[in-house]
């Protein structure tokens, strides 16, 4: 398995088609993995195309080079993780691929250095849906159950004590119609096992309800996302349906926050996994946007 170290972390990655011209980064969320993009790097539309799929950090074999550093889980942080590593591989300017906080990251480097980036493809996620001040329907509020779980006493413990039993029953609850076997969740559910897991998704949740305060050593980058600023490059936006995470509420009535295009696609019939539940549909998104 491939790292590389930048500032901060040791980041591993997966690699298709190391030679080809055409590089997309793909970012993967919470409660998930790299083993998320294996059905989409299947599809013929990305068959010549490099591929970059990386573990964020607190996931997988990814991991902080200072044993006290706080194990922040803020966008920012994640967003600064995404640009290092292009800069550790040599590549100037790709496609950006994210779901859930990937997705959120994805936004947030397209802000900070938008000359890296040929389009985003954000998937399951709205932009402007970050922010402690940010107004959302009951019926979204209610779906956040667990973000204002992880910030008590219970539910860090809920974490800390069973991680893959509480991030399955998320599975579930997310994509109701998508009915994966154990194996598929396994094989994912083993980058949970991170000694820096729970640590950074209590931070990324906590920090962004202002329940906890931000790292300051990434306040240059929160500065230049303040305020939901509009993206400069070209966006795509696939949301399922049946999300029961982020309702599709959130990536509706957006077009005003990307003057270089904006692409709504619903994946009728899917949840919040719409990359490994309808995978053709991704591609094509991808292969077209």
């Amino acid at each position: 398995m491939p790292h590389v170290t930048t500032g901060a972390l040791e980041i591993a990655y997966e690699e298709r088609n190391a030679g080809a011209r055409d590089a997309v980064l793909l970012l993967h969320g919470f409660p998930d993995d790299v083993r998320t993009w294996d059905a989409l790097l299947e599809r013929p539309e990305l068959a010549g195309t490099r591929a970059i799929a990386p573990w964020t950090r607190g996931f997988g074999a990814t991991r902080f080079l200072d044993p006290v550093a706080p194990r922040t889980g803020q966008v920012s942080a994640l967003a600064r993780d995404a640009l290092d590593l292009l800069d550790a591989l040599g590549i100037e300017r790709c496609t950006l691929i994210g779901h859930d906080w990937g997705a959120r990251c994805a936004y947030a480097a397209a802000v900070l250095a938008p000359e890296r980036f040929e389009r985003v493809i954000a998937l399951s996620v709205g932009y402007a849906t970050n922010v402690a001040h940010q107004r959302m329907s009951y019926p979204q509020a209610e779906a956040y159950w667990y973000q204002w779980l992880f910030a008590t006493p219970r539910g860090e413990a809920a974490l800390r004590e069973d991680r893959r039993a509480f991030c399955r029953y998320l599975w579930t609850r997310w994509s109701p119609s998508w009915h994966f076997d154990d194996a598929t969740f396994e094989r994912t559910a083993a980058a949970f096992d991170n000694p820096d897991f729970p640590d950074v998704v209590l931070h990324s949740y906590r920090s962004r309800w202002g329940f906890a305060p931000p790292d300051p050593r990434y306040a240059a980058d929160d500065a230049k996302l303040a305020g939901d600023p509009p993206l400069a490059v070209p966006v795509a936006v696939v949301h399922g349906d049946e999300d029961g995470a982020t309702l599709p509420e959130a990536t509706e009535g957006k077009e005003r926050y990307f003057p270089a295009g904006y692409v709504r696609v619903v994946a009728r019939g899917a949840g919040h996994f719409v990359q490994r539940e309808n995978p053709a549909l991704v591609a094509e998104v991808v292969a077209n946007a």
